[in-house]
């Protein structure tokens, strides 16, 4: 190889950035920031959790034979739905619904206005077939 080629051809290694670290530290280090900054976890995590229940919930007036409580057991901004690979491609084809080939989906994206779609698309994929 090329001695000039080399160089190249090693890895190359970065530190991250500084500036999320002094991010952390102004907030942490200031009660009233600490204090908003926790304001906003509890709103985030209730709004997400609000969806999980919505979800669920949308799925049982939709006339779902599943039990679905796995939805809301589980934490974070993500649900494993337990929907398989041929199900999950059938709601992306058909309808505009992303989420990985496990089935598993962002809660983040869910909201007031289209959960009661995502739900029955849910049912429509699942209806007569068993979850994962």
């Amino acid at each position: 190889m090329n001695t000039r080629l080399k160089q190249f051809a090693r890895p190359m290694y970065s530190n991250p950035p500084i500036h999320g670290a002094r991010v952390v530290d102004m907030i942490l280090g200031d009660k009233d920031l600490t204090a908003s900054w926790h304001k906003d976890l509890l709103l985030m995590s209730g709004r997400i959790q609000e969806m999980r229940f919505a979800l669920v919930e949308s799925l049982k007036k939709q006339g779902s034979e599943h039990d679905w409580s796995h939805v809301t057991k589980q934490i974070g901004m993500f649900a494993y739905t337990g929907l398989n690979k041929a199900q999950v491609d059938d709601l992306i084809s058909n309808s505009s619904i992303y989420m990985t080939g496990d089935g598993r989906i962002s809660l983040a994206g869910l909201n007031t206005g289209n959960v009661d779609y995502v739900a029955s698309e849910f049912h429509r994929v699942s209806h007569g077939k068993t979850l994962e």
